[in-house]
């Protein structure tokens, strides 16, 4: 296989590929480039402190008191100045909506832990929780053939 890369900021962007075959590599080529919004980052605030966060450093994000704010991958907790729908029309397609108030980075995701009631917890790297809807969990069980979803494994607890 050959690779070219030729970088004009004189001419429109276009993603151009040859191959012998429709396969995993080739859709997962077109959802990369289709996904792509020209964005990586968003402007996140705290109380002292203006910081743009990449979408790789965020892990969930969510609305709390009608406010929206992202977790990001040590924990730390940021106000955003948009919508949970304008947020999630910008973040790339491994976000996946967890909850009715709530986006989580499929990368993030540690595990997912099951209770005796019934109701499943996602677990994120950095420790933060957060539930799962049972709508949405019936979503993300859907077999994909992405490599970089994580595994679905309940930790089973008995309260």
């Amino acid at each position: 296989m050959k690779f070219k890369l030729n970088i004009d900021k004189n001419k429109e962007e276009l993603v151009e590929a040859t191959l012998h075959a429709e396969g995993d590599f080739s859709y997962r080529l077109e959802e990369l480039v289709l996904s792509y919004s020209g964005e990586d980052s968003i402007t996140a605030y705290t109380e002292d402190d203006i910081k743009t966060l990449k979408f790789s450093e965020i892990e969930c994000v969510t609305v709390d008191d009608s406010k929206t704010y992202a977790i990001d991958t040590s924990g730390v907790r940021y106000r955003l100045k948009m919508r949970l729908y304008e947020i999630s029309e910008i973040l790339p397609n491994y976000f996946i909506r967890i909850n009715k108030s709530s986006l989580a980075n499929r990368k993030q995701i540690e595990r997912f832990s099951a209770a005796f009631s019934g109701s499943v917890d996602v677990i994120f790297k950095s420790g933060y929780r957060d539930y799962v809807s049972r709508r949405c969990f019936a979503e993300i069980k859907k077999p994909t053939n992405k490599k970089s979803s994580p595994k679905i494994e309940l930790d089973e607890k008995i309260l």
